[in-house]
């Protein structure tokens, strides 16, 4: 049996061993719980191997340092079983063929991952708590719980009333201001199921037994490979149809993300959450190249508002024709635009090659 450190320097020099004994085990373990609750396998390119290989890529893109600064009260196992529900729900997003959306809790567990999206984030639940002229109470109850850091124990010393009274009060304060303040200026929709948290896959595991258990028995006798230098283009796919493709899970070299973004770089929600988490998207940056990815602000006004900065994106893929630039549906999901009104915008693009519109634009 290897310790969690052990585990983390055989996945970064790549032992084979590791990757099936723990690695896969640990991520079939995720897999059949999420499976129970979306239908996973049910649903095409959600099998068990493909959201493995991606969990992967994405682990060791960041040199495994999400599994090594796992917190010391969580074992490994659950700690990676939790890092898998994200690739559940981001996948699960691509399954709907749009930009799905988080809930407004794991939103708040996403903060860890960036300084810069808590600063932010900091700053819009003042400007929120200043804008509506809330009670003393109820500023309180938002500050502590969602700035400060607070339990709702704690803020209910502080306050001299119940728990369940804080609970409710910030319920009803999430609801009627935070939620739909986001949804209307961040381009986020928070409408996607809740998802087991950390106290549900400890109890998972401690009923699940691998070695009698028949999903496990399935996997041990499948071929589980272990090279992770996974190819991807859509070279051969542009060429015969020159449309983005509708899910986009990695990019060619050369190839740019191009989604739809506000002003502010509050890429939490949509493609600007995809294009945070995958491409290279800056928070506090809303518009242009970033990355591997360029930003268009989508939420700022009407389509007159929308136009300089297509203009400004035509122009630049224009001068560097050695990117390929894959353009989302940019302005409508939450932003409220129809395929109809942005597409227009874009009617320049169309004899550059090295831009990649989605279908019917």
């Amino acid at each position: 049996m290897l310790t969690d450190q052990q585990i983390i320097a055989g996945l970064r020099r790549g032992d084979s061993f590791v990757f099936k004994r723990y690695f896969y085990e640990y991520c079939h373990v995720a897999y059949y719980m999420f499976d129970k609750k979306y239908e996973l396998s049910r649903k095409e390119n959600l099998d068990f191997m493909s959201l493995a290989h991606q969990y992967a890529i994405y682990l060791m893109e960041h040199d495994w340092k999400p599994l090594e600064d796992h917190s010391p009260t969580v074992s490994l196992r659950t700690w990676m079983i939790n890092g898998f529900r994200f690739i559940v729900l981001d996948a699960l997003k691509w399954y709907k063929k749009e930009y799905g959306s988080l809930t407004f809790e794991d939103y708040l567990r996403s903060f860890d991952t960036s300084q810069d999206l808590r600063l932010n984030f900091n700053k819009v639940v003042l400007e929120i708590c200043d804008s509506t002229h809330l009670d003393r109470t109820s500023r309180t109850i938002l500050v502590m719980l969602l700035v400060d850091g607070f339990k709702t124990k704690e803020v209910a010393e502080q306050l001299g009333i119940s728990s369940a009274a804080v609970s409710q009060r910030f319920s009803a304060l999430k609801d009627t201001y935070i939620i739909p303040y986001f949804k209307s200026h961040f381009d986020m929709d928070f409408d996607m199921p809740e998802v087991m948290d950390v106290s549900d896959s400890v109890a998972y595991e401690e009923t699940f037994h691998p070695a009698s258990g028949s999903v496990v028995s399935a996997f041990r006798h499948a071929e589980v490979p272990c090279d992770f230098n996974v190819e991807y283009s859509t070279d051969d796919f542009m060429e015969k149809k020159r449309t983005t493709p509708e899910r986009i899970q990695q990019l060619a070299p050369g190839e740019i993300f191009v989604f739809g973004s506000n002003l502010r770089g509050m890429h939490g929600g949509g493609a600007a959450y995809v294009a945070y988490r995958k491409f290279g998207a800056v928070m506090g940056q809303g518009v242009g190249l970033q990355g591997r990815s360029y930003a268009i602000p989508t939420m700022q006004g009407g389509v007159e508002t929308i136009k300089p900065y297509v203009d400004e994106f035509v122009d630049f893929a224009r001068k560097h024709s050695e990117l390929t630039f894959l353009v989302t549906r940019i302005g409508c999901g939450i932003a409220g635009f129809s395929d109809w009104q942005i597409s227009p915008l874009f009617e320049s693009a169309h004899d550059l090659d090295n831009v990649i519109l989605p279908e019917g634009w």
